[in-house]
């Protein structure tokens, strides 16, 4: 079957930014899977865990909102119970998936809420979790853009008004003045679910306005793209194609509208703290407890991108490259660096560091003191970094301890 040119280009956003070398797949699929259907078995543990849930364009933690927004969309209560666990382990906290649960309601049906929260509690209570580290129903809300709600409420009404008026009621007091306010889920996180939810029941219709929204709300193309490629796995190949035309549409006119204001003057784009979740560093380039905060990424023409990384003490990275170098600034703590062959150094707050084009290298906190710093590369042909194996705790132990004074 030949794909549309159009089709192909929204299609190559979803391929793999960074490469890396990769240990063999671990077996996930239950022993049933691999007796009764040994073909699924075996794309279970190489394609879909071995592979998908391993690409660098979506965190973990983004990866099991949407698994999990997906399967208590289609009613998939017997895959809950692992995700749910998966996703506590990946970051998603018990208040989030509370979140989750409660505006699934509006867009998948009370069923299917309701359907899942024995599941949520059960999964809660065998991991010791209260009820007070779960949202209360109390309406603590988010500000409100007041002229942007007056232009959404105003084409509800348009819409709905003469022909439900209830429901055009609903959707502005309940479902956008209420459940989108509330402070469970971040914005972002809230147009991820949705986005996910809409797909997963393929209500394409509804797209076009939560995948702009999304994008206001701090979500990039190349997340976007992912979401679609790892929703063809959990809510099937039609409905992920059937998602493509409206990504599409989305990222040529934002593409469109940024080209034009670029010609009439250059515009400013802020990224507030506290705006993007931490999410974990994934275990297969990191050893240790690692967070990563506050990520940015420019699309083309711009290729620069980073973050502020924070190791606990013993944490690093393994070893890696960068196409066209990286650069790193020491913000906290005390940590070490070493290229490949040379010496491992000691870095300080303050100290601005040079990786170059090329060089194999590692990075991290020492043994005794945590380290953060802003790591920051630029992309060529879209990859930025090559992941490599991990450093070894002899390789690492050489120089471990640190100053004293950290």
């Amino acid at each position: 079957m030949r794909l549309p040119a159009a089709t192909l280009a929204v299609f190559s956003l979803a391929a793999p930014a960074e490469a890396e070398q990769r240990a063999a797949p671990p077996r996930v699929a239950p022993p049933i899977v691999h007796a009764i259907t040994p073909a699924l078995g075996a794309y279970t543990d190489e394609v879909l865990f071995g592979d998908v849930w391993r690409r660098p364009e979506l965190a973990p933690r983004d990866r099991s909102i949407v698994t999990v927004t997906a399967l208590i969309t289609g009613g998939s209560t017997g895959q809950m119970t692992g995700h749910f666990n998966r996703a506590l382990d990946n970051g998603v906290t018990p208040g989030e998936i509370a979140g989750i649960i409660t505006h699934l309601a509006f867009y998948a049906g009370w069923p299917r809420a309701m359907s899942a929260v024995p599941v949520a509690k059960d999964v809660f209570e065998k991991r010791g979790i209260a009820a007070d580290q779960l949202p209360s129903a109390s309406r603590e809300l988010l500000p409100l853009d007041q002229e942007s709600e007056a232009r959404r409420a105003a084409a509800v009404e348009a819409q709905a008004g003469a022909t439900a008026p209830a429901l055009a009621r609903y959707t502005n007091t309940i479902l956008f003045a209420d459940l989108w306010r509330r402070t469970d889920l971040a914005p972002r996180d809230r147009s991820l679910v949705t986005i996910a939810a809409l797909i997963t029941a393929g209500q394409a219709d509804q797209l076009p306005f939560h995948m702009a929204r999304g994008m206001d709300n701090g979500l990039t193309q190349a997340q976007l793209s992912e979401v679609i490629t790892h929703l063809a796995f959990y809510a099937g190949w039609p409905r992920a194609m059937s998602a493509l035309p409206v990504a599409r549409t989305i990222f040529e006119a934002r593409a469109s509208a940024s080209g034009a204001g670029a010609q009439r003057r250059q515009t400013l784009d802020i990224l507030r703290q506290g705006s993007q979740p931490s999410s974990d560093g994934p275990a297969d380039y990191f050893t240790g407890s690692v967070k990563v905060d506050s990520r940015f990424q420019r699309s083309a023409p711009a290729r620069i991108g980073g973050g502020l990384v924070s190791f606990a003490a013993g944490a690093r990275t393994a070893w890696h490259t960068h196409p066209l170098g990286q650069t790193l600034i020491v913000t906290s703590g005390c940590g070490l660096v070493q290229i490949e062959g040379g010496e491992i150094q000691e870095i300080r707050p303050g100290d601005v560091v040079w990786i170059p084009p090329g060089e194999r290298h590692w990075h991290g906190a020492t043994a005794t003191s945590a380290m953060s710093h802003y790591a920051i590369s630029e992309a060529l042909d879209g990859k930025s970094v090559d992941w490599m194996e991990k450093v070894t705790d002899d390789q690492y132990g050489r120089r471990a301890s640190g100053p004293r004074d950290c």
